[in-house]
């Protein structure tokens, strides 16, 4: 059974990115806001995202004397392969050979980055 947890916001995701740029995955809202990108939000709001990314089942908490430990329970490669999934289902059908075809058309490929393409699909 696939995991459906819902999408993330654009804030939750800048939440999350800190957390997966760590090498344990895991840390105090302290920490978590020092690798937050500007403008930072407040202390406030980014235990108000915290709490939010809590419940929607993307992070859990342990507590460390005072403090809340948070961890994400889903890896960046997890929560990409979910939502690419659903990119692919909602606007190609299910089609990954549509969902290629539409980057291959749309963006402005360089020779080198065409190579690489095929290198990974030669691979497979």
């Amino acid at each position: 059974m696939k995991d459906r947890r819902q999408q993330l916001t654009r804030q939750e995701t800048l939440v999350m990115n800190a957390l997966w740029s760590l090498p344990e995955q895991g840390a105090f809202s302290a920490e978590i806001m020092e690798l937050m990108p500007e403008p930072k939000p407040a202390p406030t709001t980014l235990l108000t995202f915290l709490k939010i990314l809590k419940e929607k089942g993307f992070l859990v908490t342990e507590k460390v004397g005072k403090a809340l430990r948070f961890t994400p329970t889903i890896s960046r490669e997890q929560y990409t392969r979910q939502y690419m999934d659903d990119v692919k289902d909602t606007f190609f059908g299910g089609s990954l050979a549509s969902l290629v075809s539409f980057f291959a058309k749309e963006e402005q490929l360089s020779d080198a980055e065409i190579d690489e393409i095929m290198q990974i699909l030669k691979k497979r």
